[in-house]
C-alpha cells in the first residue's frame, strides 16, 4: 500500500525538494506552505507521516505538533533551520518523533523517514496483540503497548525517545549499550552528531525519574562505554 506523507513547510524550494525525495521513494505526497491549512488537513485526513517546519505563518510548528498529538500518534519529523539543542529537545518533548536540521542530505532524510515509519508500524502491530507486555522491576513498570511508565507507583511523562531508550535498557537488563548502539536500536540509523544528543535524552530521563525516586541507581552511566539498566 502506498504511504501518504504530509509536508508543512513555508519555504517552497525546501518543500519541493522534500516532495521529490519522498516521491522518488514511492510516497504519495501532499504539501502546504501555510501552517493553519496544513494542520486542518492533518486533523481531517489519514496520513502515514508528517514532515513539519517550525517557522510557519499563521501558527508555528510547535503548536501544530501539540494539536496533532492531542488526537493522533501519526509520526512527525521536525524539519527546520534551527540548530540550537534546546529547540530540538523542545520539539521532541511535545511529541515529535525525530528532528532533521537544514540543510540535510537525501540519504539522511529518507533514512529517518523510513526508520520512523518502521517504528510506528512495529508499535501498531504490538498493540494488536491479545496480551499486554509489561516490563516490571521493584520500582519501575513499563506498559509497552499503552506507552505508560510508572516509577514507585507514580506515573511519569516521557517523550517518545525517552520511553524507547528506557524500554530498550529495561528489556536488556545488565547489558551495556554504547551511544551508537542506542541510536541504531531506537532510531534505526546512525548519523554523526547524534551521539551527544543521546546523553541529553538520558540526562532528561534520569531527572524525571529522580523527581520521584531521588535515590535511583537503576539507570547507570558506564564511563567511556555507555549506559545500562540494573534492578
Amino acid at each position: 500500500m502506498i504511504k501518504k506523507a504530509l509536508i508543512i513547510e513555508d519555504d517552497k524550494s525546501v518543500s519541493q525538494l522534500i516532495r521529490l525525495y519522498l516521491s522518488d521513494s514511492g510516497y504519495e505526497v501532499v504539501e502546504f506552505n501555510d501552517g493553519i491549512k496544513g494542520l486542518d488537513y492533518a486533523l481531517s485526513n489519514k496520513i502515514d507521516i508528517i514532515l513539519l517546519d517550525l517557522n510557519l505563518p499563521g501558527i508555528d510548528g510547535i503548536e501544530i505538533c501539540k494539536n496533532i498529538r492531542n488526537v493522533s500518534t501519526v509520526p512527525i519529523i521536525m524539519v527546520t533551520a534551527r540548530v540550537d539543542e534546546n529547540d530540538k529537545l523542545k520539539g521532541l518533548d511535545i511529541g515529535a518523533d525525530d528532528y532533521v536540521t537544514k540543510p540535510f542530505s537525501p540519504r539522511e532524510l529518507m533514512s529517518r523517514v523510513n526508520a520512523v515509519i518502521r517504528r510506528s508500524e512495529k508499535n501498531e502491530i504490538q498493540k494488536t496483540n491479545s496480551y499486554p507486555k509489561i516490563l516490571r522491576t521493584e520500582y519501575f513498570e513499563i506498559d509497552v503497548y499503552a506507552h505508560k511508565v510508572m516509577v514507585k507507583n507514580q506515573p511519569i511523562k516521557l517523550t517518545p525517545t525517552e520511553f524507547n531508550i528506557l524500554k530498550l535498557l529495561m528489556e536488556n537488563e545488565g547489558r551495556i549499550f554504547s551511544r551508537e548502539q542506542i541510536i541504531n536500536e531506537v532510531f534505526g540509523y546512525d548519523f554523526e552528531g547524534y551521539n551527544r544528543n543521546i546523553d541529553t535524552h538520558i540526562s532528561n530521563l534520569r531527572k524525571k525519574i529522580e523527581n520521584i525516586y531521588p535515590q535511583q541507581h537503576n539507570l547507570e552511566s558506564i564511563y567511556g562505554v555507555g549506559y545500562k539498566f540494573e534492578k
